[in-house]
């Protein structure tokens, strides 16, 4: 492609200043730009100092231009070397840029351009005669008429190698030549075939008709698409899928008969057969044999027994060498009383006065022991984290923190009184016994220490 210098010293001119017609006109164009802005002209400007130069830029016309425009030489210079379609060098009388790009190759350019070298020589430099000289360059925007040429300002279409050397025959004789297309297509009709006004399908309403039968043939088969789909999504709902069968169950079947249901319709919760039901303590029903000597009921359980105001444990058969209940039966005691009796602290066991829950932590806790020393913050600010001990939340640590709890040492001091205390105001007696706060909060202690 071409090669972007600046023409050699020896041929450069010593000044450029613009003819006083263009110097007017040139004020015209910077005045369309805003205050600020006039750098916006560079390009009409550059091509008028072309146009006045002979059809090329010297390197004094760059730099008045950039003078007149406020703008550092290097960047006006950067405009005129980026653009073809500004001439460095000096070219000849008709100045022939050739478009080498795609479609113009694909069309015929490459011969264009061994046209060009077998008459003129290689490109940039200016026949002996002073008439001719030509580059190629990239697209010049007349794709629709390839190959074609710009000669100064004038576009030359659909050329052949035959036609473009007429063209230069005719330009140096100084005879007249026609402008745009070499074969008399007009603007950017097509090529062959030109019947954009003599097809009657164009006008006559045949290819709208047609158009419109294929638009409506489309539209219904969505319609018979859509009905297909709703008829589809109704045997959906009334038809079994193949792999889950209905079992003979009946479509919308009601959900079952349950406490909710009972109670949505103004009934009882639990009907009295069902009450009645749960509260027999005759022998299982799962056994198809009749009840064995020693068997047991199958609802007489531990929690039953204590729910009926009954111990909550059976005496149990002694153990025949101890004289004591079995294991069995002392689990199953344990567990009665686990179920009937809330758990309460040591601490708190059998103390008269015991506050209610619904009172006042504070004085629920102190109710059932002694409230610990607490500081008023964290030592040098910096609080240990609670939660690290198995069963501290970050809410408890929270609650902690409330009561001046702020290091592990604080906890593993607790006695078994400020353990109740804290317990019984946390409400939960005999957690922190259970999991171990106390000894957990030591050993963080000591890894801390």
């Amino acid at each position: 492609m071409a090669n972007r210098r600046l023409a050699p010293a020896a041929e450069q001119p010593q000044s450029f200043a613009f003819s006083p017609e263009n110097a007017e006109w040139a004020r015209g164009q910077i005045e369309k730009y805003p205050e600020g802005r006039q750098a916006s002209a560079v390009i009409p400007l550059l091509w008028k100092a072309q146009e006045q130069n002979g059809g090329w830029l010297p390197q004094k016309a760059i730099e008045a231009v950039a003078d007149q425009l406020g703008m550092p030489h290097i960047r006006v210079l950067e405009v005129a070397t980026f653009y073809t379609m500004f001439a460095l060098e000096p070219v000849g009388r008709f100045w022939i840029q050739l478009c080498g790009t795609v479609p113009c190759d694909c069309c015929g350019a490459k011969e264009l351009k061994a046209a060009l070298q077998a008459r003129l020589g290689a490109p940039g430099h200016v026949s002996a005669d002073g008439n001719f000289s030509w580059l190629e360059v990239e697209c010049l925007g007349a794709c629709c008429n390839a190959p074609m040429v710009q000669i100064n300002q004038d576009y030359y279409e659909d050329l052949t190698p035959e036609s473009l050397n007429r063209l230069l025959d005719d330009l140096a004789a100084g005879r007249p030549v026609k402008v745009g297309s070499q074969v008399g297509r007009v603007s950017s009709e097509p090529k062959d075939a030109v019947n954009t006004l003599t097809d009657p399908t164009l006008f006559d309403g045949s290819r709208v008709g047609a158009w419109r039968k294929r638009f409506e043939a489309t539209k219904a088969d969505e319609a018979i698409k859509q009905d297909e789909a709703k008829s589809s999504e109704a045997r959906a709902a009334t038809e079994a899928k193949p792999a889950r069968p209905q079992a003979g169950r009946p479509v919308e079947q009601g959900t079952a008969d349950g406490p909710a249901q009972r109670v949505a319709a103004g009934e009882t919760p639990l009907r009295e057969s069902d009450r009645a039901d749960a509260s027999e303590r005759g022998t299982s029903q799962a056994k198809t044999a009749a009840a064995r000597p020693g068997d047991s009921p199958a609802l007489d359980s531990p929690a039953e027994r204590a729910a009926a105001g009954e111990p909550p444990a059976k005496t149990g058969t002694p153990d025949a060498k101890t004289g004591t209940p079995d294991a069995e039966t002392r689990a199953l005691a344990e567990d009665a009383a686990l179920r009937t009796e809330p758990p309460q602290h040591p601490a708190a066991a059998g103390d008269d006065d015991a506050v209610p829950e619904a009172e006042n932590p504070e004085a629920r806790a102190d109710a059932a022991g002694e409230r610990p020393q607490g500081l008023t913050a964290a030592r040098d600010d910096r609080p240990d984290d609670l939660t690290k001990i198995r069963g501290i939340g970050p809410v408890n640590q929270t609650r902690l923190n409330d009561l001046g709890i702020w290091h592990y040492d604080q906890i593993a001091a607790w006695s078994p009184r400020e353990v109740a205390w804290v317990g019984a105001y946390l409400a939960f007696p005999g957690r922190i016994d259970r999991e171990r706060w106390v000894s957990q909060a030591a050993d963080l202690a000591g890894t801390k220490g």
